[in-house]
């Protein structure tokens, strides 16, 4: 990253990991890189849940498909970085988090602990946004195996099942975004996407870290 596109409120100097406990050199070395990462630093002072908000702030910056207004479901929403931009830029009441894993209140969000892959997911959510879904986005990932290939299919399965999610629920003219790792598969989602929108974008945002394979599919007008 270069000095100019650091997130602001961020530190030049780098920091080392201090502690007696014993870790694993895997451990040390992920806690280091969170310590000096610019973005955990910024998310810390600016007041977001996650890094990963700066992901969905580039995105939007560089096509501007959030609008106020939007009834947006956020899938996968815990810790719920997403979730606050999303409040930010669509306005409060106006957006759903999803997420297996309890979450801390939100002001200007409603957040359930929910399976959105439950029968019953998509008319609850109908119901808690009073009707019309206008996006569906999803930052969801499978835990890591450590094997490329398991990780790569276990997210595009995340992909898939989001995309089938989206179709069930999102008004006409709708955007769907999800995160995918690049491995091949990917492939296909993209052409699903090209069927059923009517404008498909891919993007690795500078927030992404440099030795990740994610990328974020923006799919416009649902048709």
């Amino acid at each position: 990253m270069t000095k100019s596109s650091k997130p602001a409120g961020t530190r030049a100097l780098k920091e080392r990991l201090k502690s007696k406990k014993q870790r694993t050199k895997s451990s040390k070395a992920w806690l280091e890189r969170q310590l000096n990462d610019p973005y955990v630093r910024a998310a810390k002072a600016q007041g977001f849940r996650s890094r990963a908000a700066y992901k969905l702030k580039e995105m939007d910056d560089k096509y501007h498909f959030l609008k106020r207004g939007m009834k947006v479901v956020d899938l996968g929403a815990a810790p719920g970085g997403w979730t606050q931009v999303l409040v930010e830029r669509c306005g409060e009441g106006n957006v759903l988090g999803v997420d297996l894993q309890p979450m801390d209140p939100m002001d200007g969000a409603v957040l359930l602990e929910l399976n959105f892959m439950d029968d019953a997911a998509p008319a609850l959510i109908r119901e808690k946004m009073s009707g019309a879904v206008n996006a569906v986005l999803s930052d969801m990932a499978a835990p890591a195996t450590g094997h490329r290939e398991t990780d790569h299919l276990r997210i595009m399965g995340l992909c898939e099942a989001a995309l089938e999610f989206a179709c069930d629920v999102l008004s006409p003219g709708g955007l769907f975004l999800c995160k995918v790792l690049q491995g091949g598969t990917e492939k296909a989602l993209l052409e699903t996407l090209k069927k059923r929108f009517g404008r498909v974008l891919h993007m690795k945002p500078p927030a992404s870290r440099s030795d990740s394979a994610e990328m974020y599919v923006i799919a416009l007008n649902f048709r």
